[in-house]
């Protein structure tokens, strides 16, 4: 199942969810592993260090510090990993209303942490165009 590459499907289709939990960005030494018992919503490797997405209560409970207090919206379209132009054209839009934001693709679906004062005008951007791809 290799996902949709069409643009104009994907923004049409794309239906964001707007999960409920808080979560931050934190970061352990490269030479360690996340904690076993700290269920993390992504970790990626990098020369400085693991850099973990986790929920901030759960990255408080393993005394971590986290940065970049934000919500999670998932792109419920199964976007192919191929994709030209989706993340680009709904980053730029949701820059052009003056906030930050850090997208993940994953195998099925795009995901976007949104700072928690932005969410309902990210949400409102997405709708808005979700309808302008429909037509």
């Amino acid at each position: 199942m290799p996902g949709e590459t069409d643009l104009t499907k994907l923004l049409a289709t794309m239906k964001p969810k707007l999960h409920e939990q808080t979560y931050v960005f934190a970061t352990l030494p490269a030479t360690r592993v996340s904690p076993a018992d700290l269920d993390v919503v992504m970790t990626f490797r990098e020369v400085e260090g693991l850099t973990l997405i986790v929920e901030e209560e759960a990255a408080n409970r393993a005394n971590l510090a986290g940065i970049f207090r934000c919500r999670m919206i998932t792109l419920e379209v199964h976007s192919s990993l191929e994709a030209v132009g989706f993340l680009a054209a709904i980053t730029a839009r949701l820059a052009a209303a003056g906030m930050g934001v850090n997208p993940v693709s994953a195998f099925y679906h795009d995901h976007l942490f949104v700072p928690v004062n932005h969410v309902g005008d990210a949400m409102r951007i997405l709708e808005l165009m979700t309808e302008e791809a429909r037509g």
